[in-house]
C-alpha cells in the first residue's frame, strides 16, 4: 500500500496542473474570442470608413496580439508536458 501512495499524489499533481491548465486555456480562450470580436467590428468599421488608416494600424497591432497569445499558449503547453513527463 505504501508504494501506491507515491502514484496517487503524482496522480493528484497531474489532476490539478490538469485542471489549473484547463482553467488558463479557458481564460486565454475568453481574451481571444474578445479580441476576435474586435477584430470583427475593426473590419466592418474599415469596411464602412475605407480611408481611415487608423483603422489598419489597429488591425495588424491585433493580428500581432492574437499572434503572441497563440506562442504563449503553445509555450505554456508545452512546458505543462515537460513538467508532467518529469513527474
Amino acid at each position: 500500500m505504501t508504494e501506491c501512495e507515491p502514484c496517487e499524489k503524482k496522480h493528484e499533481n497531474i489532476l490539478k496542473m490538469l485542471g489549473d491548465l484547463n482553467r488558463d486555456l479557458e481564460k486565454m480562450l475568453e481574451e481571444t474570442e474578445k479580441l476576435s470580436v474586435q477584430a470583427t467590428w475593426m473590419a466592418y468599421d474599415m469596411v464602412v470608413m475605407r480611408t481611415n488608416p487608423a483603422i489598419s494600424n489597429s488591425v495588424r497591432r491585433l493580428e500581432t496580439a492574437v499572434l503572441k497569445c497563440k506562442e504563449e499558449v503553445e509555450k505554456n503547453w508545452q512546458d505543462i508536458q515537460c513538467e508532467s513527463k518529469k513527474q
